[in-house]
């Protein structure tokens, strides 16, 4: 059994939560935490060709815990406000990082909602920063003890909007991957092309 010694129960003395409930927001914790960090040192590296591997692995990894708060029950805050957990993170040089080291497969086109099939333009790195925010401003909740708040942004956010961005940016990783990988034909002009398989080719 998980033990919840010194986790965070609620606020202002809200009754705690249960075990159960406790422990799937822990685990969520700390695969957000891991994401944030990874995705700080992958942009501190600087070394495109090793960002897009691990950018799909990081990504996909913490696409399970946002399908894991899709499959759960509906989370709903303590109350109609959300506690402050003061002001977003300053991810602009990171943001900007990615945007330089990702170069011209950086912008990339999706389809936000299949059932509505507008084609959308965006950045990865944009992206990448957007998913972020999201996730950690849950985290932040989390950490100050506001745990079922944390669930619900984490919930939320996920639905409308870091999911869509997470799953478009995989898709957009994996089209670089296959076309050096398999050299099947994907949808970027030609200097993404070049892009792809000069920053995924083998050094040796």
């Amino acid at each position: 059994m998980t033990s919840t010694q010194n986790t965070p129960t609620g606020i202002d003395g809200a009754p705690a939560l249960d075990a159960e409930t406790l422990a799937f927001a822990e685990q969520i914790a700390d695969q957000v935490a891991s994401f944030l960090l990874a995705l700080r040192a992958i942009a501190q590296e600087n070394d495109a060709g090793r960002a897009v591997s691990l950018l799909l692995l990081e990504i996909s990894q913490v696409l399970l815990a946002g399908a894991r708060l899709g499959a759960q029950r509906d989370f709903t805050p303590r109350e109609e406000y959300q506690p402050d957990v003061g002001p977003e993170p300053d991810l602009d040089e990171m943001r900007m990082r990615l945007a330089a080291m990702l170069d011209n497969v950086d912008t990339y086109s999706f389809v936000f909602d299949p059932y509505v099939p507008e084609v959308v333009e965006s950045q990865l790195s944009d992206d990448l920063a957007s998913i972020a925010t999201d996730l950690d401003t849950g985290l932040r909740h989390f950490r100050l003890g506001h745990v079922t708040e944390a669930l619900w942004w984490w919930q939320f956010s996920y639905v409308s909007n870091w999911g869509n961005l997470a799953g478009a940016a995989l898709n957009a990783l994996l089209s670089v991957v296959s076309h050096d990988r398999l050299d099947v034909e994907v949808d970027l002009d030609a200097d993404q092309v070049v892009a792809a398989e000069q920053m995924l080719a083998d050094p040796s």
